[in-house]
């Protein structure tokens, strides 16, 4: 049901807090809360203010240009987007089946990306605040302070991060926006050399993993209260598995569950999403609002991401992330787990995880050579969906005769979470701000609920067809010369 603190009964007279910008996520986005002359809390919103129109100005592009093209949305996740649009069009140019040697240059590709976001974002963005405090210094609470204080633990991070990173490198060709995803399967395989690179780092690599799921277990440890109650709000749960309810971060089917861990639907098709998901929009978001359709848009909503998929799938089929995964699930006695400090938990099991299955896949004979594509009868409809790091990712295009995209339309992680992100933070809100005189440190609780879900706001950023624009036409003497303003759909 939607938060009474999603809109004021009576803004006028309020006091308006902005934490502008969030930090340490990945996007520009702000939070507004409405305050009374008490401090009582009237309303908390998370706004994305940035807009990228990807879904707009991919449309008259040649297919075979998308993969590359939709990576540029961020920085920090372009092989999921990379690897989600190949997905997609793989249908396009008629690959139902990978090749052998695809499928496992592509999955490197994939958990490398699904292990050096997670560290980047443990270690690098979050751990500050779970180190060295909510409340502490501002000026130390930054990746600078974690080193001083952690340098075993920063280096560790680095490092976790950095073998990732090469993985993506052999796989795609480079670090950040590689090429190496095409339509119906991969345009390299993995030399001999390359593979045994990684291999020589993975007994640390492995290491380190283990290491990061110890550390979070035992910041829970110390306060387990804060780590269950912070933030925590029920919600349903959204995730891909795989055809046997094991965790798959690459392929896989539809799985919803309800906050008690019901099941809502499971086994659906990828393409076939649009039959269970509906999108809404909000007047103070660029974010588009994910929901259930089934259920309807107050109590359809839904997380996604480490939290939803390891709670989701049946297993995790390596044996140290699942050892690690059923510690965690004995904790909780058989209840759904919805606090958002437990997102960092699952996140470092699947860290873990993703370091196990590049171990499996390095000694895949398929990921020095073979057929690297796939082709079969055309088809005019593509759906690709990955777990990318936060969480589940859909591409969805329409392609004519010409080979040219008609429709594009992108769900991406931050934006499935965008309701749960947001009654997080009026959560928190209720927790520790109301009736406090606002401190840097209370205001950056709000923060720390929004970096749990480690949100990509960049990515996010797609409006749903009524997007207010103004356009203006400027003469070199820097005058205003034209100007036409789309307000929803009117023009003026």
């Amino acid at each position: 049901m939607t938060s009474p603190l999603d809109t004021a009964a009576d803004p006028t007279g309020l006091r308006r807090i902005a934490i502008e910008p969030v930090s340490r996520v990945e996007g520009h986005g702000k939070v507004t809360i409405l305050l009374d002359h008490d401090h009582r809390v009237h309303q908390v919103r998370l706004h994305i203010v940035e807009f990228r129109g990807f879904e707009r100005f991919i449309q008259g592009r040649p297919y075979w240009e998308v993969p590359v093209m939709v990576q540029r949305l961020c920085g920090i996740c372009p092989v999921s987007h990379h690897l989600a649009a190949s997905k997609a069009l793989d249908h396009v140019v008629g690959a139902r089946r990978l090749t052998a040697t695809a499928e496992a240059v592509r999955r490197l590709m994939h958990y490398g990306q699904i292990l050096q976001s997670h560290a980047l974002h443990f270690y690098h963005l979050s751990s500050p605040d779970l180190l060295l405090g909510f409340d502490s210094d501002a000026a130390r609470r930054n990746l600078v302070g974690v080193l001083a204080a952690h340098p075993a633990i920063a280096k560790q991070g680095v490092l976790l991060r950095k073998f990732g990173q090469e993985c993506i490198r052999v796989t795609a060709g480079k670090r950040v926006h590689g090429t190496g995803s095409i339509p119906g399967g991969v345009n390299k395989a993995v030399t001999v050399e390359e593979r045994d690179a990684l291999r020589a780092m993975l007994p640390d690599v492995l290491r380190w993993a283990e290491d990061g799921v110890r550390l979070i277990a035992e910041l829970h440890a110390r306060d387990p209260d804060t780590y269950e109650r912070f933030g925590t709000v029920r919600s349903n749960l959204l995730s891909l598995v795989a055809p046997d309810g094991a965790l798959d971060l690459y392929d896989g089917v539809l799985r919803a569950r309800d906050a008690d861990g019901g099941l809502i639907f499971g086994g659906v098709d990828p393409m076939a999403y649009g039959d269970h998901l509906r999108e809404n929009v909000r007047s103070w978001s660029y974010m588009k609002f994910p929901f259930i359709g089934a259920i309807g848009a107050d109590d359809g909503w839904y997380k996604v991401g480490p939290l939803a998929r390891v709670q989701n799938c049946d297993r995790v089929p390596t044996p140290r992330a699942e050892e690690a995964r059923q510690a965690w699930l004995a904790g909780a006695e058989g209840r759904v787990v919805h606090a958002p400090l437990h997102f960092h938990w699952a996140r470092m099991i699947e860290l873990l995880h993703a370091a196990e299955v590049i171990e499996r896949l390095l000694d895949e004979p398929a990921l020095l050579g073979g057929p690297l594509t796939a082709s079969g009868p055309r088809a005019s409809v593509g759906v690709g969906i990955i777990e990318a790091p936060r969480g589940t990712l859909i591409h969805h295009y329409e392609v004519d005769a010409q080979d040219l995209v008609t429709m594009c339309n992108l769900i991406v992680s931050t934006t499935h979470n965008n309701q749960a992100m947001n009654e997080a933070i009026r959560q928190v809100a209720r927790q520790y701000l109301d009736g406090h005189e606002p401190t840097e440190g209370l205001l950056n609780h709000i923060e720390v609920a929004i970096r749990a879900f480690d949100p990509c706001l960049s990515c996010a950023t797609h409006a749903l067809g009524k997007m207010p624009l103004a356009v203006e036409v400027v003469d070199a003497a820097g005058s205003v010369v034209g100007r036409i303003v789309r307000d929803g759909e009117r023009l003026a």
